[in-house]
């Protein structure tokens, strides 16, 4: 499947190169850009976006940095900015291949909730959309802001449901009427984080189906290597690779690994 993309992965280090923000809330694990192209090799990645993580707050160094370590592989970034970043700065950093700007809603390390609006009428000439790292209680209550955002925006892991309460749970019913607005797009992405179990998080199942029956065309697939909040034993990606081809037929594959994240991201 040429062209298929993780939409979501981070680097971490040196930290004596590239130092930590002071408050964190879990301790980055190593990764290289050298550890992720062996990744994208192994699960024929041919593009992918890497995603400022919060340990890093507005400083963007290293994952630009990383785009241009990154070889054989086509790159966009999701960035974190000041609230005061100036047009020339978003000028750059969509030149250096950023479409969007991520907003954590869920640890420290990003920019404030009070802002969404403003930044999302400011990146909305340049055709980026807003990332949100939310989980279920900040989903439910940022709904109606997010459903009048006038750029698009993308829930990252499905908002963490816990796959064990099912589809009706408030939060996923919360992702699916955002979904049904048509300006929201979101992850099938960490299933470790949404109380389910490895290697075929079988339980995440019903909830995909019911996401693949509201919006296959905004839908999209990401590692979220090197699975950086993790509790236990590292996650194989394989296996989430596999998961989400035991769920789909080729067609809706093709959808959420090329032609989606190819809309959303710019990708040629």
């Amino acid at each position: 499947m040429p062209g298929r993309t993780d939409t979501h992965f981070h680097v971490f280090g040196p930290e004596a190169r590239y130092p930590y923000r002071t408050e964190l809330t879990y301790a980055p694990p190593a990764a290289t850009p050298a550890a992720y192209m062996a990744l994208a090799e192994r699960l024929c990645i041919d593009r992918a976006v890497i995603v400022q993580a919060s340990v890093y707050g507005s400083d963007n160094s290293r994952q630009l940095d990383a785009m241009r370590e990154i070889a054989g592989v086509e790159t966009r970034a999701v960035v974190v900015v000041d609230p005061d970043v100036s047009d020339e700065e978003l000028d750059e950093l969509h030149h250096k291949g950023a479409r969007g700007v991520r907003f954590i809603a869920t640890r420290p390390g990003s920019l404030p909730l009070a802002q969404l609006e403003r930044i999302a009428s400011r990146i909305r000439r340049w055709g980026w959309h807003v990332a949100l790292m939310l989980d279920g209680r900040s989903i439910v209550a940022l709904e109606d802001r997010l459903q009048k955002l006038p750029c698009p925006f993308v829930i990252d892991h499905l908002a963490d449901p816990d796959a064990q309460k099912g589809t009706e749970q408030p939060a996923f019913q919360a992702l699916l009427r955002l979904l049904r607005s048509g300006n929201c797009w979101t992850k099938i992405s960490a299933p470790y984080h949404m109380n389910t179990a490895a290697p075929a998080y079988d339980e995440l199942e019903p909830l995909v189906e019911a996401l693949l029956a509201e919006a296959p065309d905004r839908l999209l697939w990401a590692t979220d290597w090197p699975h950086a909040a993790t509790h236990g034993p590292t996650p194989d990606a394989t296996d989430l690779l596999s998961a989400l081809y035991s769920w789909c037929d080729e067609t809706v594959l093709t959808k959420i690994m090329v032609r989606n994240p190819a809309a959303l991201y710019g990708f040629g």
